[in-house]
Parts: C-alpha cells; sequence; structure tokens
C-alpha cells in the first residue's frame, strides 16, 4: 500500500490520526509549514486523557538534567534521546510559553502550567492549530486502509473514506480506553505485517495476596517515607523512595509506578516478583536492631514499635502481615524484615487501569534518523508517534515530554517524503516524453 503521490503545485493534504499530545503536535508542525491537515479523532474531542491525567495538577516535564532525564527511558533511552534532539524539555517549556502558558518548577523537580491545569493550555494550543487552518474530524474511528490506500473510518453517518499524501499515527497506547486509548488499531497494524510488541501495563499497580484480615484493615491506607527495592535480571538492585497506597487488591501509587517496568517484567507465570520495602529509611539497621532490643518490660510488640521506632499504623499492619510469628519475636530477623521486607506481587493490575502502557510499534519497525523519522518500514508514507511507540517512562513529566516530541519528529519525517515524493513525480514527469 502507497499513499498517493504529492502532485507539485500542490498543497499536500496529510491525516493525523489521534488528538492526544503526539498528534496535535504533529498537526501544528505541518500547518505551520504551510500542509493541509486533517485531524481525525474517535471522541467527541480531543485531548481527553490529556485533560484527565492533569485533573490533579498537569505534570508537562521535569526539571532534572538532560542525562538524568534520559536515564528514565531505560532500554529505550538512545531512542528517545533522538526524538528530543531538538525538543528539549527545555524547549517544551519555551513553546508552552509561546502559547502565553506560564510554568514553575515545583519541589520534586517537576515542572507544571502555573495555574496547575491542563485546560487553558488545551484551548490556547487549539485556538493556534485552528488559525493555522487544521481542520478537525470528531468521532471518527479509524478502521484501516481500503484496497486503493484510501483511509477508512467509521462515523455517525456511516462509512467515510479518504486519500492522504501522508498519514501520522498517534492513537495511544492501551491505557484508559474509554478515553480513546484503547489498542484497537494493533490488528490494523497486524493485517499490513507490521511488526509489534504486545501491549504491556506501565505505571500500574500490582495485586497481592493479602490475608482478609489486613485487606479489611488496611485497604487505603497510605505507606509514607519508605524505600522500594526491585532486582533487576542483571542481579543490580534498583531502590526509590517515596510514597505508595495500600489497595484492596494490592499496592500502588508513585513509588510503585516508578519500579512498575522491572517489577512486571520480573513476574513469572508460576512466580511472583518479590517487592522489598524498606519501612525507616533514613534509619541505619544497626539503630533499629538497638532500638528492638530495648527492653519493653510489659508492653505488647505493637507498643513497642510505636514507641521505640514510631512505627504505627499501615506499616505496622503490613510489617505483621508479611512476616512469620515466629520471625515477629526475633529482634534480628524483625530488624532485617522493617529494613527489607519481601512483598510478594503476584500480577499487574490490568491493563486499562494503567497510566500508560509499554509495547506497541518498536523502533526497529520504523526508519530513523538522517531518514524518514518513525515512518513505517512496511507502509510508506505512514508514520507513528506517541504511545504507540514502544517505549516507557515513569510518571514526572517524562511521558509528555516524549509524546510530544516524536509527534514533532513524525511531521519532520511526514514533510521530508512529502518533499522527497514531490521531487520524485517532478522527475518522473519530466523524464517521460
Amino acid at each position: 500500500m502507497r499513499p498517493p503521490a504529492t502532485d507539485p503545485g500542490h498543497v499536500a493534504s496529510v491525516a493525523v490520526i489521534g488528538g492526544g499530545p503526539a498528534g496535535l503536535m504533529a498537526a501544528e508542525v505541518l500547518a505551520l509549514a504551510g500542509v493541509q491537515v486533517d485531524l481525525y479523532d474517535a471522541m467527541p474531542s480531543v485531548g481527553r486523557k490529556f485533560l484527565l491525567a492533569g485533573k490533579g495538577g498537569m505534570n508537562i516535564t521535569h526539571s532534572e538534567d538532560l542525562h538524568n532525564f534520559l536515564s528514565r527511558y531505560g532500554a529505550r533511552r538512545n531512542e528517545v534521546a533522538a526524538l528530543l534532539t531538538d525538543f528539549t524539555p527545555d524547549d517544551l517549556r519555551a513553546w508552552i510559553h509561546g502559547l502565553g502558558i506560564g510554568t514553575f518548577v515545583g519541589s520534586s523537580g517537576r515542572v507544571f502550567p502555573t495555574d496547575m491545569k491542563a485546560a487553558p493550555l488545551l484551548r490556547a494550543w487549539l485556538h493556534r492549530l485552528r488559525e493555522a487552518g487544521v481542520r478537525f474530524h470528531m468521532r471518527h474511528r479509524w478502521q484501516g486502509w481500503d484496497a486503493d490506500g484510501k483511509l477508512r473510518f467509521i462515523t455517525p453517518e456511516g462509512e467515510f473514506f479518504t486519500a492522504a499524501s501522508a498519514t501520522i499515527l498517534a492513537l495511544g497506547g492501551g491505557s484508559w480506553g474509554r478515553l480513546g486509548s484503547d489498542g484497537a488499531w494493533m490488528p490494523l497494524l497486524a493485517e499490513r505485517r507490521v511488526d509489534l510488541a504486545p501491549l504491556q501495563p506501565s505505571n500500574c499497580g500490582f495485586d497481592v495476596d493479602w490475608s482478609e484480615h489486613f485487606r479489611s484493615r488496611a485497604a487505603g491506607e497510605p505507606l509514607k517515607t519508605v524505600a522500594a527495592t526491585v532486582m533487576l535480571k542483571d542481579g543490580t538492585p534498583l531502590r526509590r523512595q517515596g510514597e505508595c497506597i495500600i489497595t484492596d487488591t494490592g499496592i500502588e501509587g508513585g513509588l510503585i509506578y516508578a519500579l512498575s517496568a522491572p517489577l512486571r517484567d520480573a513476574i513469572m507465570p508460576s512466580a511472583p516478583a518479590t517487592l522489598y520495602l524498606d519501612l525507616l529509611p533514613d534509619w541505619l539497621p544497626a539503630r533499629v536492631l538497638s532500638e528492638l532490643q530495648h527492653p519493653r518490660a510489659a508492653r505488647s510488640m505493637s507498643s513497642h514499635l510505636q514507641s521505640r521506632l514510631k512505627l504505627k499504623g499501615a506499616k505496622a499492619a503490613l510489617l505483621r502481615e508479611c512476616t512469620s510469628a515466629e520471625d515477629f519475636h526475633d529482634m534480628h530477623k524483625l530488624a532485617q524484615a522493617i529494613k527489607e521486607l519481601p512483598v510478594r506481587l503476584r500480577a499487574a493490575r490490568p491493563i486499562d487501569e494503567a497510566i500508560s502502557s509499554a509495547g506497541g510499534v518498536p523502533f526497529e519497525a520504523m526508519q530513523g534518523a538522517g531518514e524518514h523519522h518513525l515512518m513505517l518500514r512496511r507502509l510508506p508514507g505512514v508514520f507513528c508517534a506517541g504511545e504507540m511507540l514502544d517505549w516507557e517512562a515513569p510518571t514526572g513529566g517524562y511521558l509528555l515530554t516524549a509524546c510530544f516530541a516524536s509527534g514533532r519528529k513524525a511531521a519532520q519525517g511526514a514533510l521530508r517524503w512529502l518533499g522527497d515524493t514531490a521531487a520524485e513525480t517532478a522527475a518522473t514527469k519530466e523524464n517521460t516524453p
């Protein structure tokens, strides 16, 4: 399948499918370059996941140095670095300022719009896009291509077909399907023999087989100021500090999301993954043991833990839940458990509950730097961007930054493709008798 060739002398038309940050950024770059852009989305309005993600405070990017920033993308660090070459986190902030939206750096280093809201940013952005001539088509659910290479959509009025000089797919991953990011595009690309990696939950919670006694008392309780460690496949420990929440089904929260990729990958069909929690990360092991060995007279162990170590509430309950009765009364083993409490994670929560997803279109299935950026090798003129690409990152602004940058890079690739195709068409006509 090959899209219709660009006719020199006519304005190229590009279809952008997906109205999230990646698709909107691609539309902006194309429109400002003089290309006619038609943006299609299955939902009644664009940016729905973007708006919901910003409901508690729109974390747009992060202020840490670029070296540390890129480390958050794990195995896809180099590929994401190529996306950020000309659109760094600082460039993203400058772009937001160009929309008339101020930003500030929070105490954690995360960057937020001044008013902490996503809606004003989206409104200003959509105004700019409409002024640039982008045409929006809502309630258009993409269904692949017909036999002639035309894009096929299902709309409230029935089927709709259209031709485009190039197409940018920015359809999201597999999380939050109710907002349009449902992974329904996977079989459509698979039919065209595009290599795909299975979609998996990322930035997600995990199931734990809690006892009913613990579940009924601790579900919904936070674990504040704890550290978590997971062993990577090469045997290296990865440790993070923060907060998480005990849930009815297991455990979730920012600290867990930061480790969700290695935890998910460590879970085997017949064996859980082990998360090690340090309930007193600011205490040295020797101090913990010394306090436990302090005479407790007639006090209960619960009172002793609260008095000497300030362990109470959810932390104390979790300690008892994950420690055998024998170890709970052995001060050396109890001290070790407080600093390295094993929590067995049975499974990741369903992908539709996850903040984001891993898997999708591998970078190896697309052309890279120096070529037509992010164009599918099997589908010339078709580009991919955003969360449908096979990369993942923790929360903290990393997800959005890479989505914006990938949309920009895909649009640049499409512009180059259009230019090369127009030159090829012109040369063919010139050499035709």
